[in-house]
């Protein structure tokens, strides 16, 4: 009797090689799971199309900085409606929440002398209570989101009006607060948190690999996990070494170097939002709303609670971009968090890749949706002054994003993907 040899096992690494990966990717896209790819070509494209047309102006650190700064309270304000668009809700008062949590803050601290830690809690509990009103509403009376938040729309606008006075401007003068949007963190700072970024991004992907392994599941190959470390260090690093030049107009009356300060700022809230969405049970449970909402609640999910807790968080999100409008324009008035900052802001988390139908996104697509969004608003300026323009090419890149997101819901469907 011959005994024929068991062949080895397969090293679970090896099905998950770089080639692998990036095959399992490409058959993604194929099936309609484009992600943010749409947006991130945008991002790169736009960049290298203003940078050839204006290279003095558009492509310089000075610049950068002032991109980074000027999308900050639209990108606050999207990564908290990426919480309420999963549920396939909208809210369209989110640029007013921000702008009356701002005037709460403003006139504590300019009227009434209040210290800016309390301020900024009265400011965030107002975020807090707009949410849980409209969450309410929409979760326990079953009123449209649509209707209830243009309701809030309309109805902030008139107590941002009553608390500042029409007309009327709060100035901001707390240093703390000012120095979110206005100061830069130091170039060895900086760099120190190109490192801590680095290593926090190495020390996750480790840890879950670790874990998965132990569970007995398939883990990424250790050249997979070397590929996308690089990918966030070398453009951070570039990014780095750019903003630590020097980009004072006259540097020998104020130096002007480093990272602005809202960039950790934003960071900070980017891992605790995508933690909270991805690594937790309520995360799940927003997916699984979003993505059938009978199905969910057959499943025994608290579908009132989840929507109320996602109309607070978007809320909150709002209240804290109250907050970078302050800052950015030393004051609030009766126009902050109005004009185009919900229309962005919205556009900034389509743009990235969350789906308005419900069930599909990321925190970081509200990122990149709003660097989009930024370029555009920065970049057409320069080669343009035709403010007519810059409204049509933002509208068409917020349609084209959406029908994007329709034809690769329709190929998924066809797909069975």
């Amino acid at each position: 009797m011959t005994v024929t040899a068991a062949a080895p096992a397969p090293d679970i690494e090896d099905d998950n090689s770089v080639g692998s990966v990036f095959r399992a990717y490409l058959n993604r896209l194929r099936g309609g799971d484009v992600g943010s790819l749409p947006a991130l070509l945008g991002f790169v494209a736009l960049v290298i199309l203003f940078a050839a047309m204006r290279p003095d102006t558009f492509a310089s650190s000075r610049n950068a900085a002032n991109l980074l700064t000027q999308s900050a309270p639209v990108i606050f304000i999207a990564m908290g409606l990426v919480f309420i668009l999963l549920l396939g809700e909208i809210d369209l008062g989110a640029g007013y929440t921000a702008g009356t949590s701002a005037a709460v803050m403003g006139v504590l601290m300019t009227n009434h002398g209040i210290a800016w830690p309390l301020a900024v809690v009265a400011c965030v509990a107002t975020g807090v209570v707009v949410g849980l009103l409209v969450g309410l509403l929409v979760a326990r009376l079953d009123i449209p989101s649509f209707v209830v938040t243009l309701a809030f729309f309309l109805g902030l606008q008139g107590v941002l009006l009553l608390v500042i006075g029409e007309g009327g401007t709060l100035s901001i003068t707390s240093p703390t607060i000012l120095a979110i949007m206005n100061n830069n963190l130091s170039p060895m700072l900086g760099w120190l948190f190109f490192a801590v970024v680095v290593l926090g991004f190495a020390g996750s992907l480790f840890w879950s690999t670790a874990t998965r392994r132990r569970a007995g599941l398939p883990v990424a190959s250790s050249g997979v996990m070397i590929a996308k470390v690089l990918a966030l260090a070398i453009p951070l690093g570039i990014a780095t070494y750019l903003l630590n030049l020097e980009r004072a107009v006259n540097p020998l009356i104020k130096s002007l170097r480093g990272i602005p300060i809202v960039v950790p700022f934003t960071l900070v809230f980017l891992v605790v939002l995508s933690f909270l969405l991805g690594r937790t049970a309520f995360g799940r449970h927003v997916y699984a709303v979003g993505g059938n909402t009978e199905a969910a609640r057959r499943a025994g999910i608290n579908v009132p609670a989840i929507k109320i807790m996602c109309f607070i968080i978007g809320s909150s999100m709002a209240a804290i971009a109250g907050i970078l409008f302050a800052s950015r324009d030393n004051s609030v008035s009766p126009t902050t968090g109005g004009a185009s900052t919900l229309l962005y802001a919205v556009g900034a988390a389509v743009i990235g890749g969350t789906s308005l139908f419900g069930g599909k996104g990321r925190v970081a697509d509200a990122i990149l949706g709003g660097l989009v969004i930024a370029v555009i608003d920065n970049g057409l300026p320069l080669i343009t002054q035709k403010s007519g323009i810059q409204f049509i090419v933002t509208g068409l890149v917020l349609l084209l994003a959406a029908s994007v997101d329709a034809i690769s819901r329709r190929r998924s469907a066809a797909t069975g993907r």
